[in-house]
């Protein structure tokens, strides 16, 4: 792969948002070094009261050297008030350390505290700063500031050289802490071009060509079921387009057609495809005595799925290359999957290689043909017109004929050498995922229940209970499944088809229970037991970002009850359905009494994965009715 493209990698590509400019007032900055004693003496900040520290301004500034090399600046100031605001004084800085694309020249550091009225600065000795290697391409400098207490100040400033002009830095303005004053300024050349993409909520006090500058951020927190982070702070991303001095033009907008060839071409990636692994005869063979295909790729992919162990590294490049990661059995996503493509294309199967961006790194933008808004290479194999499989081997728990959960609801990119098609994919599976609950159990007078519960998980759900279960361990999955509640009490948990990926995962549990609540004349039972709707994930009012479930579920929960001789049925719920305004979901209760019990049922359907942050108020209000209603107890009276 190119230098020069591989500068590239840190224009993540977005739509572009425009911000009307706002007649505030500018926040006062100092220099490095000096501080006003109004800054020290502080209490809160001003615009989000509970914020535990403060950025109180981040300053980058963007310049070339005479080599056209990027200079990049960066100063920044933050309030500590509280001792939980200490660990904004840990600094992580992380940068394109790889191949000396991007190298940190300079780095000051110093916390500034007020004693007796006395200013007194406290520097970070240099030999606490240190470089760490995050994976082939990353890098980051860490340190931590001395003396830091409630009260205090700390700032540092360093200088980036990046390689190439295509190094410029994306800017951030948004932060886990709240930003009182950000700006980004650049000092571009004349021969150079570039595209400002822009996603900004709030109005710019200053939004000039060469100054961007907004006040008063709130920080940004996380929320459940959201996308990448990065994909939803506020920011500006520097796209370089052209290059134009004299008889040298150079044009950086590119195609997706022609990012496909190029890839085709490095060495780390197209060249590594039918690079021949050590007793790859052995498994072709094993693989030609099997006369279906979807046998043939089931016994490829767990061959691979076994023998090689994912490092963990995410990279849309090869490191150490395939045929070496086959004999050392280790290696990073790409390294992984270009294995697995090479076995399977050997084999006769129709694949390509295909390029994607996991969950954490982010949504794929279309619309900006860009090679490094990629993180890991998976396998797609066509099926039909309308189906299609997309492998990837450095999961555990994946399976062939499902496309990895990481994947879903965002944007593959396949390469065809042979037909010269190089195309997106949309990444989905439309198909409500099943899981159940059926319980059956004994009500006995003085409010206790003796019961048995089976759970029955397919898909997606099969996969993340079977990694809970054996990351967590068995005593932490008890917990989960009685979520907090003391009162119950777990006498077994057996599972069934941990090991068969076509059938579902079967749980049977044996437990009792204290029914909290009840006395001598009255039971209370809530049926909401070992389900997944333990709390619900949308209490607050307001959302931020767009909601993300992945995939589709389709609920069925049973319950059972014996009632105990001497008593009767009080309060029964009623049968009930809803549904949210587009129909996307739905909700059904059916209760009833039969055979000296009770019966009851809940059906709870979901027809889509992903809802924009507009439509929050109405997930919000279905959500807090579905779970006052999963919560309305049952009332055993005595007779």
């Amino acid at each position: 792969m190119s230098k020069f493209y591989a500068l590239l990698f840190i224009c993540f590509i977005t739509l572009s948002v425009k911000a009307q400019t706002a007649n505030n007032s500018r926040p006062a900055t100092m220099p490095y070094g000096k501080i006003g004693k109004e800054d020290l003496e502080m209490k809160a900040c001003d615009f989000e009261k509970d914020a535990n520290a403060e950025i109180l301004f981040d300053k980058g500034e963007v310049s070339f050297d005479p080599y056209y090399e990027v200079v990049f600046e960066r100063h920044v100031r933050i309030k500590i008030f509280n001792d939980k605001g200490k660990n904004a004084a840990n600094i992580h800085l992380e940068y394109y350390g790889g191949h000396g694309l991007e190298i940190i020249t300079t780095i000051e550091a110093e916390t500034i505290n007020l004693h007796d009225g006395k200013i007194e600065i406290t520097k970070v000795d240099k030999k606490s700063v240190y470089q760490q290697k995050e994976d082939r391409t990353r890098s980051a400098m860490i340190f931590s500031f001395p003396n830091v207490q409630p009260g205090s100040v700390i700032e540092f400033k360093y200088s980036l050289l990046g390689r190439s002009p295509g190094s410029v830095p994306n800017w951030y303005f948004q932060n886990n802490l709240p930003v009182r004053y950000s700006e980004i300024k650049t000092d571009i050349p004349n021969i150079l071009y570039y595209k400002n993409l822009e996603w900004v909520n709030q109005p710019f006090i200053i939004n000039k060509p060469d100054l961007k500058a907004i006040a008063n951020i709130h920080s940004f927190q996380d929320e459940p079921y959201m996308g990448a982070r990065k994909d939803n702070l506020e920011r500006i991303q520097f796209q370089l387009t052209t290059i134009s001095s004299g008889t040298l033009f150079k044009q950086f907008s590119s195609s997706w057609k022609k990012i496909g060839e190029e890839e085709l071409n490095f060495t780390d990636f197209g060249e590594q495809l039918n690079r021949k692994l050590t007793d790859e005869g052995i498994i072709l063979a094993q693989a030609k005595t099997l006369k279906l295909a979807d046998d043939k790729i089931a016994y490829i992919f767990n061959t691979v799925k076994n023998r090689m162990k994912w490092n963990q590294f995410d990279d849309a490049y090869t490191t150490d290359g395939t045929a070496e990661a086959w004999n050392k059995k280790v290696g990073n996503s790409t390294e992984v999957n270009l294995i697995l493509y090479h076995l399977l294309h050997k084999a006769g199967i129709n694949v390509y290689p295909m390029k994607v961006s996991t969950k954490e790194n982010g949504k794929v933008n279309p619309a900006y043909p860009d090679r490094f808004q990629f993180n890991r290479t998976v396998v797609y194999l066509p099926v039909d017109s309308n189906k299609f499989y997309v492998l990837d081997a450095t999961g555990k728990y994946n399976v062939y004929n499902e496309i990895p959960a990481a994947l879903l609801n965002g944007m593959g990119f396949y390469i065809d050498k042979d037909n010269e098609k190089y195309e997106l994919q949309f990444l989905d599976n439309a198909n409500p995922i099943r899981q159940s609950v059926s319980i059956i159990a004994d009500i006995k007078p003085g409010g206790k229940m003796i019961g048995a519960a089976s759970i029955y998980s397919f898909g997606y759900n099969k996969r993340e209970t079977l990694k809970k279960y054996n990351d967590d361990g068995e005593k932490k999955y008890d917990d989960y499944l009685k979520d907090k509640d003391n009162n119950i009490k777990i006498a077994s948990v057996k599972f069934e088809n941990m090991e068969i990926d076509s059938l579902p995962l079967i749980q049977k549990i044996e437990f009792n229970q204290d029914l909290a609540g009840s006395d001598d004349n009255y039971i209370y039972i809530n049926p909401n037991l070992f389900t997944p709707f333990k709390t619900n994930p949308f209490l607050s009012d307001t959302r931020f970002t767009d909601i993300d479930f992945q995939y589709c579920n389709n609920y069925v929960i049973n319950g059972i009850y014996k009632t105990p001789a001497g008593y009767k049925v009080d309060v029964l719920p009623k049968n009930i359905s809803m549904t949210m305004p587009d129909n996307s979901i739905t909700f059904r209760r059916i209760a009833s009494e039969e055979n000296g019990g009770i019966v009851i049922r809940y059906f709870i359907v979901y027809k889509k994965s992903v809802y924009f942050k507009e439509d929050y108020p109405e997930i919000h209000e279905f959500y807090k009715k579905m779970y006052e209603l999963l919560n309305e107890q049952i009332v055993l009276k005595k007779a």
